[in-house]
């Protein structure tokens, strides 16, 4: 079975950095083939989308990300990366990454309903 595992998170001061890793196992086709995304979820707020990856390898970020974050992949290593840099205090949640065979549209990548694999997710906290 697909499993998808998070690391990296941790606390920082507002200004700082992390790069989460997702390590993908379980595939039935090669890592490439699969739309990647990267979602987090603060307490009390939804799940929202903050980063995403097709299969050519093009990316997709939120607005209130984009410039700061990037997200990557090496495929071989099958592993799913989310640089994260100038971070803020509004970026503190919980990161998951998920994972979906079907490509999406650039207008709706950030439906979480539309990935089928999820991690249990990783949690970043920046302080101000």
């Amino acid at each position: 079975q697909v499993q998808l595992v998070e690391s990296g998170g941790g606390s920082v001061q507002a200004g700082g950095s992390l790069r989460l890793s997702c390590a993908a196992s379980g595939f039935a086709y090669d890592m490439w083939r699969y739309y990647m995304g990267w979602f987090r979820q603060a307490p009390g707020k939804e799940r929202e989308g903050v980063a995403s990856i097709d299969n050519m390898r093009n990316p997709n970020y939120a607005p209130n990300v984009k410039g700061r974050f990037t997200i990557s992949t090496d495929d071989a290593k099958n592993t799913l990366y989310l640089q994260m840099d100038s971070l803020e205090p509004e970026d503190s949640a919980m990161y998951y990454c998920a994972a979906d065979l079907r490509q999406k549209d650039r207008d709706d990548w950030y439906q979480a309903d539309d990935y089928s694999y999820w991690g249990q997710g990783t949690q970043v906290t920046v302080s101000s």
